[in-house]
């Protein structure tokens, strides 16, 4: 891997964390494009680079994480599963499932038709708190059933191309939250899920980088933070008049072209 082709990854990272497309999936993709081998390293670096979108939370989300302490064990308790999950099939994870194409496809196509008929599904109704409807109007408002849910869907990323984002945003608004709160929600989730990962990696990898990857690493990093800032703040807006049909489209217009050109 080279420096331009770490900034294009960094980007793509940075972009596709929190949008319902699969991050992972846009990466290793992206891998296939620009030729670049799925070496141990280069899988590695697809997962420590999450450290900059979790930046861009923080940064945009510091006041809300530091001042709001009954939102985090609501964040802990939707961690679990996955963490759970992500610890027991690490080899799995990163052996096989990282890097293969075929199950990104598979998982892009199968998540954009899934997408698609959720939303025609889900009508948003304003009903009191302990009715039927989609209530929750503040992460504040989440009980914590509802946040170990979620944290349930989410533990369904762990398949490459299903998107961390889709899982959980898609989860909770079928929990009862409104579209929005349970995108911002998914954000905060993103801080303890990706940090957790990219610390594993880095436990597992013994830190074993040479200076050139180090600095590799660094890029990624400072890219995927810049980038998740404009695509977090893209999404919020996006939400309030969209619905994420356009995401489902888009998702299976991707996975029939790389099953075309590059797949086959």
């Amino acid at each position: 891997m080279d420096f331009l082709q770490a900034v294009i990854l960094s980007i793509v990272e940075g972009f596709s964390e929190f949008l319902p497309i699969s991050s992972t999936g846009h990466l290793i993709l992206a891998s296939e494009i620009l030729k670049i081998p799925q070496t141990e390293f280069v899988k590695s670096f697809e997962i420590i680079i999450q450290i900059g979108a979790i930046l861009a939370v923080l940064f945009l989300y510091w006041k809300k994480i530091t001042s709001n302490f009954k939102l985090w064990p609501k964040l802990i308790l939707a961690f679990i599963p996955t963490g759970i999950v992500g610890l027991t099939l690490y080899k799995m994870i990163k052996g096989f499932l990282l890097g293969n194409s075929l199950i990104v496809v598979g998982a892009l196509l199968l998540g954009g038709i899934l997408l698609i008929i959720l939303e025609k599904i889900y009508q948003e109704k304003d009903l009191p708190a302990g009715r039927q409807g989609h209530h929750i109007s503040s992460v504040d408002q989440i009980s914590n059933k509802q946040a170990f849910l979620i944290g349930v869907c989410q533990s369904i990323s762990i398949i490459p191309g299903v998107s961390r984002a889709a899982s959980t945003i898609i989860g909770g608004m079928f929990l009862g939250l409104k579209r929005q709160t349970s995108v911002e929600f998914s954000f905060l989730l993103a801080i303890p899920t990706m940090f957790a990962a990219t610390t594993l990696d880095l436990v597992k990898s013994n830190f074993s980088f040479t200076q050139n990857e180090i600095i590799l690493l660094i890029i990624g990093v400072l890219g995927s933070f810049i980038t998740a800032i404009f695509a977090i703040k893209f999404l919020l807006k996006f939400v309030q008049t969209h619905t994420f049909i356009p995401f489902g489209i888009y998702r299976i217009i991707l996975a029939l072209l790389f099953w075309i050109f590059i797949v086959k």
